[in-house]
């Protein structure tokens, strides 16, 4: 497990110095039905985009709250780490995108009949957000829109 030694002196000063949000209550909605009946779409904070994507802003402050829209049938192996952070590894979602965009496993839990029904799309946010009140304000809002437009049930996040 890391601990604060392992990052940069930056990044522990920015660390403990960051006011970090509480949310009280912690926003839960419980399962209307069965995950073997429910939607679900991935919502990753990995940053991941798709050729031909316009890239995130790196040199935004706070961040960019925007999101990508990843298609369900897409080949994980075309998407592109754009996360900004360097205050982890990225070479394992590099070599390998499932572990934080899951969609084949994703896939292989609908063929099993464990989901009902894996959404047409997924959302691909940027993680590494220090500022998030364009994100709340601007664009979560329509994120939830379009996954609650498509009957979504259960949105897996894949926090990065």
């Amino acid at each position: 497990m890391a601990t604060m030694n392992d990052f940069s002196l930056p990044v522990r000063l920015f660390l403990k110095s960051y006011r970090w949000r509480r949310i009280d209550p912690v926003p839960w909605a419980p399962l209307r039905r069965p995950l073997a009946e429910s939607r679900l779409a991935l919502v990753s904070s990995a940053g991941f985009i798709l050729p031909g994507q316009e890239p995130f802003k790196v040199n935004l402050a706070g961040g960019d709250g925007s999101f990508r829209e990843i298609p369900s049938d897409t080949d994980v192996s075309l998407l592109t780490d754009a996360h900004r952070s360097e205050s982890f590894d990225h070479e394992g979602m590099v070599r390998d995108p499932n572990l934080a965009f899951p969609i084949d496993r994703v896939r292989e839990l609908a063929a099993a009949g464990r989901i009902g029904e894996v959404n047409h799309r997924h959302l691909s946010f940027m993680g590494s957000i220090t500022a998030p009140g364009r994100l709340v304000r601007d664009h979560a809002p329509e994120a939830a829109r379009r996954l609650r437009g498509d009957g979504v049930d259960v949105a897996l996040l894949v926090p990065v």
